[in-house]
């Protein structure tokens, strides 16, 4: 799956729902079923920084493709979280650091969360293509 076909589900996922308490429940539903990360990668150069709730974010290469493991204090920073390692996890480098991601401002997401979270959402991001930047270089 591409990285807009996963932005593409998310938003028909989103279209399911008719109001904002709906999504809201949605989103921490997807934290609840978002498997957590292993303990050894919760430190503290894992934490984005930038974010109110503690966000850990672990990436690794598999072959060709950057992978992407996170977890969150927050259930509903899970369930964003969740969706950013939807979306970009197990792509290139290359893709991972040129995408434009769509899907946030099609469901709404900016216009509906507290101003941290929006700015947490944003961190999150910003690391996973720093990360996309980094192993592109690195290779």
């Amino acid at each position: 799956m591409t990285i807009n076909e996963a932005q593409d589900e998310l938003i028909e996922d989103f279209e399911l729902f008719d109001d904002w308490e709906s999504k809201y429940e949605y989103i921490i539903d997807l934290g609840k079923q978002f498997p957590p990360l292993e303990e050894q990668y919760k430190t503290e150069e894992n934490i984005i920084k930038g974010c109110q709730s503690r966000v850990w974010l672990n990436a690794f290469m598999d072959g060709d493709l950057l992978k992407f493991e996170a977890d969150s204090d927050a259930i509903i920073v899970r369930g964003l979280v969740s969706m950013l390692v939807k979306v970009l996890s197990g792509h290139t480098p290359e893709e991972i650091a040129a995408t434009e991601l769509y899907f946030m401002e099609k469901i709404g997401l900016h216009q509906h969360l507290a101003q941290t979270r929006s700015n947490g959402l944003a961190s999150m991001l910003k690391q996973m293509r720093t990360y996309g930047l980094a192993y592109q270089a690195a290779n």
